[in-house]
């Protein structure tokens, strides 16, 4: 239901003013401009004519095309949206957004509020959603007050004693490091059984741990191995959400945080453990 569909969009962008957020400079500092209104696009694409042991893979091609475009951070929109109609009963909707208004949980708030909005305009319903408590912009306005003077000096100060700068891990490579560093790099994924994720969990669970700290604590004994040294720091992304009504809204609030761990004097795994859990816990309260 194509008019459905167009309803859902608008009434999300309308619900969160990242979505209709553009950015400008103005001496030399930029500022967000909300626009009170923006009626978002939907480009449909045909491809029902192409042939059935073509289609799949035209549609693929054309859909990674459409998500390379480019953004234009002081005109807009920030979000592109595109409908690829492979039957009349199979589509495909990309949703393209700068990671300026968004983040991995914003994404899973707009897949949620899409479906929802969706499943009641096609059975012409109203919204189903309740209003937001907030705007991303007044938690932005709220930050930048808070985090000055003595709350600032604080943070940087607990920051300026857990981190070492001359700390860096020399990970040794079958290639010599690039004198230019780049962007080039790849991922690779692996998926941990069922029984195993649940064992890890009930190890940690012994001691009060999160399966966070297993994990960590793992991959640091696999980077002590690799290069043996005893003084690791691992950046790992967060939400950045640490209030509630903060969680059902879109926005860039993910950060990344440092966890640096002291694995020297041979600890056991399970004393490895609760340092790593002790350090995640003051990294995250700050």
């Amino acid at each position: 239901d194509e008019e459905a569909l167009r309803r859902a969009l608008h009434e999300l962008v309308l619900r969160h003013e990242p979505l209709r957020t553009t950015f400008v400079e103005q001496d030399g500092r930029p500022f967000q401009l909300i626009a009170p209104v923006l009626e978002p696009s939907l480009d449909v694409v045909e491809l029902r004519d192409v042939p059935d042991s073509e289609r799949e893979a035209e549609a693929w091609r054309r859909l990674h095309e459409e998500a390379r475009r480019p953004f234009d951070l002081e005109k807009g929109p920030l979000l592109h949206a595109v409908l690829y109609r492979l039957s009349s009963s199979e589509h495909v909707l990309l949703l393209t957004l700068h990671h300026i208004v968004t983040d991995g949980w914003s994404m899973g708030v707009m897949v949620r509020e899409v479906a929802e909005l969706y499943a009641a305009f096609a059975s012409g319903l109203p919204s189903p959603l309740p209003a937001l408590p907030l705007q991303y912009a007044a938690f932005a306005s709220w930050q930048r007050q808070w985090l000055q003077g003595e709350a600032l000096e604080a943070q940087l100060s607990y920051w300026r004693q857990r981190l070492d700068p001359s700390a860096v891990l020399q990970l040794p490579g079958d290639r010599p490091r690039p004198a230019t560093s780049s962007a080039r790099g790849a991922r690779h994924t692996v998926f941990l059984p069922a029984q195993l994720a649940e064992s890890l969990k009930d190890l940690g669970a012994r001691d009060g741990r999160t399966l966070f700290s297993v994990l960590l604590a793992a991959f640091n004994v696999l980077l002590h191995r690799y290069c043996g040294q005893d003084d690791v720091t691992v950046g790992t992304p967060i939400a950045g959400r640490n209030r509630a009504d903060l969680e059902g809204l879109i926005g860039l609030f993910v950060n990344t945080l440092a966890v640096r761990t002291d694995l020297s004097g041979d600890p056991t795994f399970q004393q490895l453990v609760g340092r790593v859990h002790e350090t995640a816990l003051g990294a995250f309260a700050h």
